[in-house]
């Protein structure tokens, strides 16, 4: 998405472009601490109009899940963790939520850029 669509939204109820990224970074940071059982770490928030900070940010809390989804425990995925809300859920919930947090991301993201006439990278012909 270029920079200057990060203020983008289809409709004036829905999240801007950029606040969907700070949510995909915020998402990734809780559920891949709560599946790993590692403390999140605090971060300060980009502006969600600085696309630079955002994609930084975005590749930040993916290389946190690459490193801490390694030291999933399996035998641990019955133990009760908080989950949203206070809810008590097995640690499996998190990998669980993770995954269909990515996919409902992506198809998301990708949408916003198709209203923007951008193709997202899944849909690019192949080179």
């Amino acid at each position: 998405m270029p920079a200057d669509k990060f203020s983008f939204k289809p409709t004036p109820p829905q999240m801007t472009f950029g606040h969907l990224v700070t949510h995909m970074i915020d998402s990734n940071y809780y559920l891949c601490a709560k599946a790993s059982d590692t403390a999140q770490p605090k971060l300060d928030k980009p502006k969600e109009t600085d696309k630079d900070a955002l994609v930084a940010a975005l590749k930040a809390s993916l290389d946190f899940c690459t490193t801490n989804l390694a030291k999933v425990d399996d035998s641990k995925l019955g133990d009760t963790i908080q989950a949203y809300g206070g809810r008590e859920v097995p640690r499996a919930w998190s990998l669980i939520a993770l995954t269909n947090d990515w996919a409902d991301h992506y198809s998301a993201a990708s949408m916003y850029l198709r209203l923007n006439g951008l193709l997202p990278p899944t849909a690019q012909p192949k080179k």
